[in-house]
C-alpha cells in the first residue's frame, strides 16, 4: 500500500480517501500478483507490465478503468450494479456499495486476455 500513499494523502474528503483505500486494499489482497503503481496521477495495478485496471477519484465518483474491451463485455452486468460508464471508464457513486464480484470479474478477465499482452495497452 506504500505506493499508493502520496495519492491518498491528496484526498480532501476523509470518506472519499477511505473508500479508496478499501478498494486498492482488497485488490492488492485478491491479487497479490498484480504490481501496484502511480501513472498518470492515479493508482493501477499491471501483471507483467501490461496495466489491467485503474482508479481515480472525481467529486461524485470513483471511476475504475479496465480498458475499453472489458467494459463492452460487462456493460450489461456494470449497469445492472447500478453504475453507469462510459467507453472507457466506470463510475460508481461514493454513495453506491462497491461491488466487488463485479470488480473481481473485471481485473480477471483482463489478467486472463491480456496474458500473452507484451504492450502496456491493447493494441
Amino acid at each position: 500500500m506504500e505506493e499508493f500513499t502520496d495519492f491518498l494523502v491528496k484526498v480532501d474528503n476523509p470518506d472519499h480517501r477511505e473508500r479508496m483505500k478499501e478498494v486498492l486494499t482488497w485488490v492488492l489482497t485478491q491479487f497479490p500478483n498484480l504490481k501496484p503503481k502511480i501513472a498518470w496521477n492515479q493508482p493501477m495495478f499491471t501483471d507483467h507490465d501490461t496495466f489491467i485496471i485503474g482508479f481515480s477519484i472525481a467529486k461524485q465518483h470513483m471511476a475504475v478503468a479496465p480498458e475499453r474491451v472489458v467494459i463492452e463485455q460487462f456493460s450489461k452486468e456494470i449497469v445492472e450494479a447500478g453504475y453507469d460508464h462510459t467507453k472507457e471508464l466506470i463510475r460508481i457513486k461514493w454513495k453506491h456499495e462497491v461491488d466487488y464480484s463485479l470488480l473481481e470479474k473485471l481485473i480477471a478477465t483482463n489478467i486472463l486476455d491480456k496474458e500473452d499482452c507484451t504492450t502496456f495497452w491493447r493494441q
